[in-house]
């Protein structure tokens, strides 16, 4: 019963996800209607009136904004979790090495980073750096770093203890050998579930950060625009939010799903006695 549990997780989340990444793909070739194309004349019109999805205060077609929503959140979400896991998970295997008063340093830092929401230096860096692709994408990956940071570290020590690594050591074996040839390839299924899960939560972000006009610049559209700019119109066009938050939604949990799914898999404490 566990394991028909475990896979269906796993199913659930790849078959969300894989929805979405054709979507995305497909949005870069085709879509329904053109997502620029104004048409005031046909604004604020139902589902399946105008279009599968409808169509939003100026004309354009809401199902076409959402395939090219996806495709930016996607980019989005993907290049900064790539960013900060890269870094975090370096970083980490570099402090498992060395130890002593860098750990200290390096986890007092990811305190401090950890304590600052990512919202709200995505703030800060829009002041400096104004809103925008590459805003988004920094901000969520500072975020991230401290979190394959502490991840890799604290597996690292673990193996770090062990017969092999101390074998390794005495065979002259430097730290730098030792981490790629046995630390990396020993945790990397603890890094892909926690980027699996964190691809989620970036995605979420995005979202926030769109919502606030920290994110994609116009006329590019995102997920958490489409709900920014619904709010003027829940109750003349309530479709306008349904839809760009149930994406939100249901891509969250595609991804919590997949993550869940993946480390029944990978990690062998998980798998069924």
């Amino acid at each position: 019963m566990k394991n028909r549990f475990r896979q269906a997780n796993l199913l659930a989340g790849g078959f969300i996800i894989a929805c979405l990444l054709a979507i995305a793909l497909l949005s870069q070739v085709w879509t329904p209607g053109d997502p620029t194309r104004l048409r005031i004349a046909m604004r604020l019109k139902p589902p399946l009136t105008a279009g599968l999805l409808g169509t939003d205060p100026l004309g354009r077609d809401l199902a076409s904004l959402l395939m090219l929503g996806a495709w930016n959140s996607l980019t989005i979400a993907t290049a900064a979790v790539a960013t900060g896991g890269v870094l975090g998970t370096l970083l980490g295997l570099m402090v498992a090495a060395r130890g002593g008063l860098c750990e200290a340093l390096v986890m007092r830092a990811n305190d401090v980073l950890f304590a600052i929401p990512p919202l709200l230096s995505a703030m800060m860096l829009g002041a400096v750096l104004g809103s925008g692709r590459m805003t988004a994408i920094t901000a969520i990956a500072v975020f991230m770093v401290p979190v394959f940071c502490r991840l890799t570290l604290t597996a690292a020590r673990q193996i770090w203890a062990r017969d092999y690594c101390l074998a390794a050591r005495a065979a002259g074996k430097g730290p730098l050998r030792i981490s790629i040839e046995h630390i990396l390839p020993n945790i990397a299924s603890l890094v892909i579930v926690q980027a699996t899960v964190q691809l989620g939560l970036a995605m979420l972000t995005e979202a926030g950060l769109s919502f606030l006009g920290l994110g994609l610049a116009p006329p590019q559209p995102g997920w958490g625009k489409m709900l920014a700019e619904s709010q003027t119109y829940l109750q003349q066009a309530p479709w306008l939010a349904i839809f760009p938050g149930l994406a939100i939604a249901l891509t969250v949990f595609g991804f919590t799903m997949l993550g869940d799914g993946l480390r029944d898999l990978l990690d062998p404490r998980w798998a069924p006695k």
